[in-house]
């Protein structure tokens, strides 16, 4: 099973990795490590590349799947909530963080004293609203004790947007105006910085140990699904837990 690694410094008890469309047992357009249950996909094939996840990765337990519908909630785990949340937060040792995404940017924390983890989902959307706030409202180290990586999502060569979005952004923060540029091949349409506008909003907070971002979901097909790029497509999945 092909998976990503974070590049931070994270404790030695801390396991993360994103996972790419490689190892499963899916079929086209989902081939082949597809784990969203929620795209169309063989529900038997969905399962049997959960299990492969937990077995071949050696994961603790089976991952909780959020109910991921770009909110602002934040679950904190152990829970059997099916309540729609976009990010998971711990301080249980074998409790696995989890999120979905297919062009999202999905954002690891951990503290420096490994004993508190949270995965969030960063759509634009959630991003806007404050999903990533409301994931490091969760933690009880101090701001500076806190790292984050930005896991694959798509880059902004790749994610053009329409000016209510830039402008949806800027009447939060000024700032994520830097975060776009003009689309050259296309009027009134923008190219947003997804792993820009999380560095800001995590700058904001106080988080300076940021890592990550340098990925393209939708430029690599061969490791990636991509929404933006098939419609019709899989979900990589994120995900940390505290050994």
């Amino acid at each position: 099973m092909q998976v990503i690694l974070p590049t931070w410094q994270a404790p030695k008890n801390i396991r993360a990795f994103t996972t790419t469309r490689h190892g499963g047992v899916s079929t086209a357009p989902f081939d082949t490590l597809n784990l969203g249950a929620h795209v169309g996909d063989d529900p038997i094939a969905v399962e049997q590349n959960r299990v492969r996840l937990q077995q071949e990765m050696g994961l603790p337990q089976m991952p909780h799947f959020l109910n991921q519908t770009h909110t602002t909630n934040v679950l904190t785990l152990p829970s059997d909530s099916t309540y729609p949340a976009d990010a998971s937060y711990t301080t249980q040792k074998g409790e696995v963080c989890l999120v979905m995404t297919a062009d999202c940017l999905p954002v690891l924390f951990c503290n420096k004293d490994g004993t508190e983890i949270a995965a969030a989902h960063a759509g634009w959307r959630g991003l806007c609203d404050g999903i990533l706030e409301n994931t490091v409202e969760k933690f009880n180290s101090p701001r500076h004790d806190i790292m984050v990586w930005l896991a694959p999502a798509i880059s902004q060569k790749a994610f053009q947007v329409s000016e209510d979005l830039l402008h949806a952004f800027i009447d939060v923060d000024p700032h994520a105006e830097a975060a776009f540029i003009p689309d050259p091949s296309a009027s009134n349409k923008y190219l947003a910085d997804l792993y820009l506008l999380a560095k800001q909003r995590l700058h904001a907070l106080g988080i300076t140990n940021i890592s990550g971002g340098e990925y393209c979901t939708f430029s690599d097909k061969d490791r990636f699904f991509s929404y933006r790029r098939e419609k019709n497509t899989g979900r990589i999945a994120t995900l940390i837990w505290i050994e």
